[in-house]
């Protein structure tokens, strides 16, 4: 483990942030524009296809999938800044140590 340069609260004050952040973005996109939305967004076309109905069937999805993404990298990069980062050797060979 490296030297932590934040300490715990701050850790868990950005890690609680940045999910409310991701879980607004999710609900926006997942009920607000797929669900709500979806007729008024309809008077625009996607590749051919109604856009609320896109944002339903496909927008979501790849949004979603994004959200995990960016959640995942920045995620990591916390937990280097705070030195609790999984490593290598955390997944040595069976029957180690046990």
């Amino acid at each position: 483990m490296s030297d932590p340069s934040i300490d715990r609260v701050t850790y868990w004050r950005t890690q609680i942030r940045r999910t409310a952040i991701l879980l607004g973005v999710w609900f926006i996109v997942g009920f607000v524009m797929s669900i709500f939305l979806a007729e008024p967004l309809n008077s625009f076309s996607f590749g051919g296809v109604p856009f609320g109905f896109w944002m339903a069937q496909q927008g979501s999805i790849f949004v979603f999938i994004s959200l995990i993404l960016i959640y995942t990298l920045a995620s990591n990069q916390l937990d280097r800044e705070a030195g609790v980062e999984e490593t290598d050797d955390t997944t040595s060979a069976a029957g180690t140590g046990h």
